[in-house]
């Protein structure tokens, strides 16, 4: 992996646009610009680039539907460029299914994936140390990396969001399938049929699915020349992954990209007043912090609990707490990022609400905001599961994070500056990603997955 450098391109730029103009910035700026260094906001030196053969690979795996069991999911089916790097529902419908994003139902005898399919903007920068919305990757320094697979974890991974790449073809209900299905050609599951303990038998079977494919044999050829064909590892596969979305989803071109590279005027007032709030009165830089806007710790702030759950003996989602198995790690999920998060909505753990309006009103008022709680935006399968009665909303309330305990009182029209900077965190070129989309993946499989060949 080699890096390059933007940050004297964009200081430069900013240091011409405002010689060019020639007048001071506005009053404001001067606060804003202090709440920044207090708030210890600096632009990243170095963005990651790659081989252009290990990127290749990766675009193919990631398109490909070859890496789930019945060979219908793709990582684009819940994560395509079309639905802000998700797939614009409240929770992913996994294998089984036919579609793409909010046109995509259920399949028969299936239940939703129990949480939201995370955007994967910007995942490449090396300030990110987790992933999932429980953290249960990690890189922790002296330690390595720490995952769901603990010691069976191969060694050679690149990155956090590597390992991240070897977990959802393990997941049953994301693309692995069930004991028993059968893949679009009707023939048996190989993959299903495993026994959950011995996931590097997962991982195996899928290397010698690629492997059989000339194209994919080739490719990694390429991208490993080094490697012998009976050494490569699906930890190869999940490290052209990374290396394919950290090239394709970086997007630093935003107009808060360019004020904090010295453009001072690349904010509208009103997005300037946002900015103003969210580092100050609004308290929205305590959790959404750094220039990932994401501490990324944890919090319990009263989300509602809606969907399958997460374990088989209660339909609840207990967030951390299935991790580390502390109650105080109850229902709290890690802080999200925010950039370019006006693309991808729905928000929350479990998509529980639609529009970032209703996500501001209820960190203003979380306590409220849980008990009033309709679930009128999510689908219909999903509003009749929402655990709204006494107890669980008691339950959800008792380990309620202490920082978002007090209410902040905002108004109308603050609330409305908020979300034009939330706006501003949005790169131009990632609203339209159709370019990304390839014609065909080497396993001749629908790109982006189907249930039809």
């Amino acid at each position: 992996m080699k890096t390059r450098t933007l940050y004297p391109i964009l200081i430069l730029s900013g240091m011409i646009l405002i010689s060019l103009v020639g007048c001071a910035a506005p009053s404001d700026d001067e606060y804003l610009r202090e709440l920044l260094d207090q708030a210890g906001v600096i632009y990243p030196a170095e963005i990651p680039t790659f081989d252009p053969a290990l990127v290749a690979l990766g675009e193919a795996l990631f398109w490909d539907p070859i890496l789930s069991g019945n060979r219908d999911m793709a990582c684009a089916t819940c994560h395509h460029p079309d639905f802000g790097t998700g797939d614009g529902i409240p929770l992913s419908v996994g294998t089984g299914a036919v579609g793409l994003g909010p046109a995509r139902p259920l399949g028969a005898g299936r239940e939703f994936v129990p949480r939201n399919a995370t955007d994967i903007f910007n995942r490449g920068l090396p300030e990110w140390k987790s992933m999932f919305w429980d953290s249960r990757v990690q890189v922790v320094e002296g330690l390595g990396f720490i995952s769901p697979a603990a010691y069976r974890l191969p060694e050679g991974l690149d990155s956090v969001l590597a390992v991240q790449a070897m977990f959802p073809v393990l997941s049953r209900d994301e693309m692995r399938g069930d004991r028993g299905d059968m893949d679009i050609f009707g023939q048996p599951n190989e993959l299903a049929t495993i026994n959950d303990k011995f996931v590097e038998d997962v991982w195996a079977a899928l290397m010698q699915r690629l492997m059989e494919i000339l194209e994919y044999k080739a490719m990694f050829a390429s991208a490993f020349p080094e490697v012998p064909a009976d050494e490569l590892g699906f930890q190869h596969a999940a490290n052209a992954i990374a290396a394919y979305e950290a090239q394709a989803f970086t997007f630093l071109n935003s107009p808060w990209d360019r004020y904090l590279a010295g453009d001072y005027y690349a904010l509208s007032d009103a997005a300037q007043r946002g900015a103003l709030l969210f580092y100050g009165q609004a308290g929205c830089v305590d959790c959404h912090s750094g220039f990932l806007l994401t501490d990324q710790q944890h919090y319990n702030i009263g989300v509602p609990q809606l969907g399958p759950g997460k374990t088989v003996q209660d339909p609840i989602d207990p967030g951390l707490l299935l991790e580390s198995g502390e109650m105080a790690d109850r229902f709290i999920f890690r802080t999200p990022p925010l950039r370019n998060v006006a693309l991808t909505g729905p928000y929350m753990h479990n998509g529980a609400y639609a529009d970032l309006a209703s996500v501001i009103r209820h960190h203003i008022d979380p306590v409220s905001s849980l008990q009033q709680y309709q679930g009128d935006s999510l689908p219909d399968e999903l509003q009749t599961s929402v655990q709204d009665d006494p107890e669980s909303l008691e339950s959800i309330l008792q380990w309620l994070s202490p920082e978002v305990s007090e209410k902040v009182k905002l108004s109308d029209a603050q609330i409305e500056d908020l979300l034009v900077f939330l706006e501003a965190l949005t790169s131009p070129s990632a609203r339209d990603l159709r370019h990304l989309i390839p014609e065909s993946v080497p396993s001749g499989l629908q790109v982006g997955g189907s249930l039809s060949p």
